[in-house]
């Protein structure tokens, strides 16, 4: 804190984040419509794009003009059109798009997030199971769409990392990986695509088969990158040189990751390694803001699953038998925890 926030407090910070879900709602209200697709091919003035979109003319110009302020839409004399991210990143028909998580967002954690202080008060999730429905991953595995936008939603957050881990980890020691809850295939897809030597694969739930099949053949990787069906807690898991864990372990309570990382430890030959990655929460807990706000997600959806820091992932993994612990950085919250047999 600045001298002058001391001595002249000012209230502009707080108000940016207690209205902060207007700007939040307005992004994936836009996304829901498919604004960025829109815009896509090409700018478009006002009254044009509120066509397009099927928009009331009362507050189409205040919204557009509200995603121009924040940044989402820029304008020109031809009118509306997309910056340079939100083209790559949230056009709806290019690979590089990230919408899935935010469609997921919208659609389902939007709403549970109004119930946080009752969660905080009972420490209880907030999703369908408050209202007797199923749990999370029972919800969303059960319904074909619900399944596709959570798929995609995981692609969609775990990009970059899966970019930074191929990168990174020292995949020249290494023969075989499997990303365990693998998704649509991101993780494997970003791996075997850099390094040609790599074959590795996908582990998740059977009906997630002909989804990770598709993507990886549409990144032409179909003869390097396969999936094995199966549930990591009722299966025992394939075995690799390398296992990777990325947005799994925080969905479980403490005695759940345990059993996971002793699972991952027996798959492993000797001196391979696991990978696990997420928004790895800073050991003093005072700047990953996203993991700590991840963490509140995790007690909205799940009855006991919570992130988690660096030395916390590390001490499971002593705890388990791992010899060599580390942490690296990868992208943006994310960071991966290193453990080798």
């Amino acid at each position: 804190m600045t001298n002058q926030e001391l001595e002249h407090p000012n209230p502009e910070s707080i108000l940016q984040l207690g209205l902060g879900f207007w700007a939040s709602k307005t992004l994936l209200s836009a996304i829901e419509l498919g604004v960025f697709t829109q815009l896509a091919t090409g700018p478009l003035n006002g009254d044009a794009l509120a066509e397009k979109l099927a928009l009331h003319p009362r507050a189409a110009r205040d919204f557009f003009d509200a995603l121009v302020a924040l940044g989402m839409l820029q304008k020109n004399g031809h009118g509306y059109e997309n910056t340079p991210s939100t083209n790559v990143f949230l056009d709806r028909n290019k690979p590089s798009y990230v919408g899935g998580l935010f469609e997921m967002a919208n659609a389902r954690l939007y709403g549970f997030w109004g119930s946080l202080t009752e969660a905080l008060r009972t420490g209880q999730p907030q999703n369908e199971a408050k209202t007797g429905g199923p749990k999370l991953f029972d919800a969303i595995y059960s319904d074909p769409a619900k399944l596709q936008g959570f798929l995609k939603a995981m692609t969609g957050v775990s990009m970059g990392s899966a970019m930074a881990i191929a990168a990174k980890f020292p995949w020249s020691e290494y023969k075989t990986f499997i990303d365990l809850g693998c998704a649509e295939g991101c993780v494997p897809v970003a791996v075997a695509r850099q390094h040609p030597h790599l074959t590795g694969g996908g582990f998740d739930l059977p009906v997630v088969k002909p989804h990770f099949e598709n993507y990886v053949a549409a990144n032409g990787l179909s003869d390097r990158v396969k999936f094995t069906a199966g549930d990591f807690f009722n299966d025992e898991l394939p075995s690799a040189d390398v296992l990777i864990f990325g947005h799994i372990l925080h969905d479980w309570d403490l005695e759940e990751k345990k059993r996971l990382l002793e699972k991952a430890y027996r798959a492993l030959p000797e001196g391979g390694a696991v990978i696990v990655y997420e928004a790895i929460i800073d050991d003093d807990r005072s700047k990953n803001a996203f993991g700590l706000l991840m963490s509140l997600n995790m007690l909205i959806e799940t009855p006991g699953g919570f992130d988690y820091t660096g030395s916390d992932c590390m001490q499971w993994m002593r705890e388990v038998g791992f010899r060599e612990t580390r942490v690296e950085h990868l992208v943006g919250p994310d960071s991966m925890v290193v453990g080798v047999k």
